[in-house]
């Protein structure tokens, strides 16, 4: 009796990975203006800081910490869509869990 015709072979042929972007980089998430607009809301709000930290003194600094604490929340948010949209954590997380955040 043939073994080939009792055995079948027990191993699959090895498929090939996904080819993975350079850092996971897409722009599938952002497409149109909603790129450009949230790059330009981070320079903006970058910009923001940058004139706040430039300021030396200030005789009612209540207005200025206020600005400080709003621009640099604007600047750091935005540069987490930018993370999320931009690379894999948005397929890892799932679009339910990203619209959440």
């Amino acid at each position: 009796m043939e073994n080939g015709a009792v055995y079948n072979e027990t191993t699959e042929p090895e498929a090939k990975a996904p080819r993975r972007r350079p850092f996971g980089c897409t722009l599938q998430h952002l497409r149109g203006w909603r790129l450009p607009a949230k790059v330009v809301q981070a320079i903006f709000s970058f910009v923001a800081v940058v004139c706040e930290e430039i300021v030396d003194d200030c005789s009612y600094c209540s207005g200025l910490y206020f600005f400080e604490f709003i621009s640099c929340s604007a600047f750091l948010l935005s540069l987490l869509i930018l993370c999320v949209y931009c690379t894999d954590v948005y397929e890892s997380l799932g679009k339910e869990k990203v619209q959440k955040l």
